[in-house]
């Protein structure tokens, strides 16, 4: 699992935006958020300085790349 805030999770997936590297996107029971790429990589993030709201701010974003988001 990577901890990390916002901003620097923003940094790091900006690349890896598109429905052609990422498979899903979704959270766990834990508020950890779980990003599933198709080569068969989980990555496992614990984004520290975040509200709920700008949360489901940043999967709408996803959603709006075609990324499958589970909520």
């Amino acid at each position: 699992m990577k901890t990390c805030n916002i901003t620097d999770f923003m940094g790091i997936i900006t690349p890896w935006l598109s429905s052609d590297y990422l498979r899903r996107v979704y959270k766990d029971d834990k508020g950890h958020l779980l990003l599933e790429f198709r080569d068969g990589v989980k990555d496992v993030y614990q984004i520290e300085d975040c509200t709920d709201e700008q949360l489901k701010e940043v999967l709408v974003g996803f959603k709006e790349k075609g990324i499958q988001v589970e909520e």
